[in-house]
């Protein structure tokens, strides 16, 4: 692929593009190429972004799915970084992509900030291929808006904003009576008038209250606050629009009760509830528990092991345990959200910093796990077993290495969880299972929860107790691409644009 002076081969392109984004200084500012007339050009009744990114949306939106990544890769040639690619994808999803529900076409606006989290830890050679996949995806989310009614995030009432002394007050009062309208406006107001720690310490208590969409909330608040973390909090105002959108979709119901008991439950705690003990023990029990009780049951459970001073550390892996535990016994989409909004939750936990908001997440992620296990058996057979805590590893099967277990798991996933186990513990690091992963979910996912999870399973791995990663990588193999599948049409085409062939 050339551009009139030059000709770049596929190594050098990546590893000019692999430089941009390991480069922190270089991420800042390479010039954008011009764009057309056309590609600049808003209708009124869509939202108008900031001047400097909003030639890049354009381009995104109109440019047909089938030349959506040479156009990419040419962009990118031309001067435009990575962190502007990322954010231009991110803001073409929050102005064309209806957030209601949460979920269903809208993960293509979601699976965003996992497609760049898996991108930051993969091979240089690799790095672009996530975001090339979900380049390709939101092209295809965007045709479904477009049958479905092609719904755009218009330009905020401005009369109806709020002013700065007004805005807080204005947002938490229509959040909480459900108003979406009042609630748009007054999110424009608040993120004019108050700075970024600010707004999201209010946003917190929105996105972890409500199960509907089967945890889609959460997650999208975590995935938005998170992708703006990333791209700036300059794009915060039709960011966070688009997400109190979708957080009011519905109305309160059964889902919510467990909010009201959580909340109380935090009210509670012991003013020391951060400093507790490990206890492999307590995580043990409060597995059991979360086999079988109800969703104000488990979260009361977990609030008295943390008032007898268990560290909460492990009753995050007690959650996560019961998460990849269902995963292993029925397959499917309702475990798969069990364990990624069980992280959303967790990333609400450690990025707030008040107790209040942070124990109502943890207390939530216990209420949630029971609606997730009923969810699924009222979708078909939940058996009692696989268990994951006394899941005897294949120490003899460990021979054959991390290569062995993803070439066989489309056989036989549990053995192939009982192999990788024990191949985990025999490499003594969850590196070379991680890599593994990663690269077979880059080279062959071809659906947004194949990436999701993924970016999950790893960032919870490296949050867990070290004692139990082995098991919960092990879950993972139960919604996990095997070595013997093809490689995804898409990673294909994202190679040819990215190499020039």
């Amino acid at each position: 692929m050339g551009d009139g002076h030059r000709s770049w081969d596929r190594r050098g392109f990546l590893r000019g593009v692999g430089g941009w984004i390991a480069g922190g200084a270089a991420l800042e500012a390479l010039a954008l190429a011009p764009a057309r007339a056309e590609e600049a050009r808003v209708t009124p009744a869509a939202v108008r972004l900031r001047p400097e990114i909003e030639p890049v949306v354009r381009w995104i939106e109109t440019t047909p799915r089938d030349a959506i990544l040479a156009r990419a890769a040419e962009e990118l040639r031309k001067g435009l970084t990575y962190r502007q690619l990322l954010a231009g994808l991110f803001l073409a999803g929050i102005r064309n992509i209806k957030p209601r529900p949460v979920g269903f076409k809208f993960h293509a606006v979601m699976v965003v900030e996992a497609a760049h989290q898996l991108g930051l830890d993969a091979p240089q050679s690799e790095r672009l291929l996530p975001l090339f996949w979900a380049l390709d995806n939101f092209k295809a989310s965007q045709d479904r808006d477009v049958q479905e009614g092609d719904w755009t995030l218009g330009p905020v009432d401005e009369a109806a904003v709020p002013g700065p002394s007004k805005a807080r007050q204005a947002f938490v009062e229509a959040m909480d009576r459900w108003d979406a309208a009042a609630a748009d406006a007054a999110v424009a107001g608040l993120c004019r008038a108050a700075g970024a720690g600010e707004v999201v310490e209010i946003l917190w208590p929105y996105g972890i209250r409500d199960w509907q969409n089967i945890g889609h909330k959460i997650i999208f608040t975590a995935h938005a606050v998170r992708t703006l973390h990333t791209i700036g909090w300059e794009h915060a105002e039709p960011v966070l629009r688009s997400l109190v959108f979708g957080l009011l979709n519905g109305s309160p119901g059964d889902t919510t009760a467990p909010y009201a008991q959580s909340v109380t439950l935090a009210g509670k705690a012991r003013a020391d509830w951060a400093s507790g003990k490990p206890d492999p023990a307590a995580t043990t029990a409060l597995l059991e528990t979360l086999r079988q009780a109800k969703p104000e049951d488990a979260a009361r459970d977990a609030a008295d092991a943390l008032g007898r001073g268990v560290a909460p550390e492990a009753l995050w892996d007690a959650a996560l345990l019961a998460a990849g535990e269902l995963l292993m016994r029925q397959p499917g989409i309702v475990a798969l959200h069990a364990w990624t909004a069980s992280n959303s939750l967790h990333h609400a936990y450690l990025a707030s910093g008040k107790d209040a908001t942070r124990l109502a997440a943890l207390f939530q992620a216990f209420a949630w796990i029971p609606l997730y296990r009923e969810t699924a058996r009222s979708r078909g057979v939940l058996p009692d077993s696989p268990r994951i805590d006394v899941l005897e590893p294949d120490e003899a099967g460990a021979a054959g290495g991390v290569e062995a277990v993803f070439q066989d798991l489309a056989k036989d996933r549990l053995a192939a969880a009982r192999r990788a186990m024990a191949v985990v513990v025999k490499d003594g690091s969850a590196k070379p299972f991680v890599d593994a992963a990663r690269r077979l979910t880059l080279t062959k996912g071809t659906d947004s929860h194949d990436y999701k999870l993924a970016s999950a399973v790893f960032e919870e791995t490296r949050l867990a107790t070290e004692a139990w990663r082995p098991r919960l990588l092990a879950a993972s193999l139960f919604h996990q691409r095997a070595a013997s599948e093809a490689d995804s049409p898409i990673t294909e085409r994202a190679r040819r644009a990215v190499g020039g062939g």
